[in-house]
């Protein structure tokens, strides 16, 4: 009778023994799995997922669901009819910044805006800044500097006197045409920084001496600011 119930208890251990093994087994296996796979919080439960987290389908294309599925679960790649389609947000186009343009320097021939000597802009003249005028259309500037200069026949005082004057008319031209008061500078400068240098000779105002010094009778017009770029 006693070795019939140690015979029992020994089959019932062989028994046992090899369950615990196997299910030793399956908790090593599914331990591998959680660290060569996604987690479980990964994965879309309601839906049967490979190692890389993609939803499994079948051969018709649909997706496999799980036994956990349910329509609160449902993902709009799999059942696109029970979930609302994603709303694509449109970015906001990137503002344009506008361009910096570096100071610039226009030259107009004192002679092309006033008669020799004269501070009255002649309709040439008006014209010439009729065409300045409308090329600043488009940009934003802070500030225009107009500075007048003679050449050097005639004494200093009277040279800087009459350099400011034709700066001043410039001015109030450019106001008629719309220009702030206040963003327009004038300055004169006589008889200095002479575009001719040395290369005119004689004292007296003769012909010959006027027409080669004309260059150094000008109105400089420099402007700075910003220009929108082009569309």
């Amino acid at each position: 009778m006693k070795k019939m119930i140690l015979a029992r208890k020994y089959l019932i251990g062989a028994v046992i023994l090899p369950g615990l093994l196997a299910s030793g087994a399956v908790m090593a296996d599914s331990h591998g799995e959680e660290r060569q796979g996604l987690s479980a919080a990964d994965k879309p439960e309601a839906y049967a997922t490979d190692d890389r987290g993609v939803v499994a389908r079948n051969s018709t294309g649909l997706c496999w669901r799980t036994g956990y599925w349910t329509p609160a679960k449902a993902i709009y790649e799999c059942d696109p009819d029970l979930v609302k389609q994603p709303v694509q947000v449109a970015e906001a186009p990137a503002p344009v910044a506008p361009v910096i343009t570096e100071p610039e320097k226009v030259s107009f021939s004192a002679d092309a805006l006033f008669d020799f000597n004269k501070a009255v802009l002649k309709p040439a003249g008006k014209q010439a800044l009729d065409d300045f005028a409308a090329n600043l259309e488009g940009i934003n500037y802070d500030l225009i500097i107009a500075v007048g200069y003679t050449d050097r026949i005639g004494s200093e005082a009277y040279n800087k006197n009459l350099s400011v004057k034709r700066a001043e008319a410039v001015k109030s031209y450019l106001v008629s045409k719309g220009i702030g008061a206040d963003r327009v500078f004038t300055d004169g400068k006589g008889k200095t920084n002479p575009v001719t240098g040395d290369s005119c000779k004689g004292t007296k105002a003769t012909r010959a001496l006027i027409d080669c010094l004309a260059p150094d009778r000008r109105v400089e017009i420099e402007v700075a600011g910003t220009k929108a770029p082009a569309n």
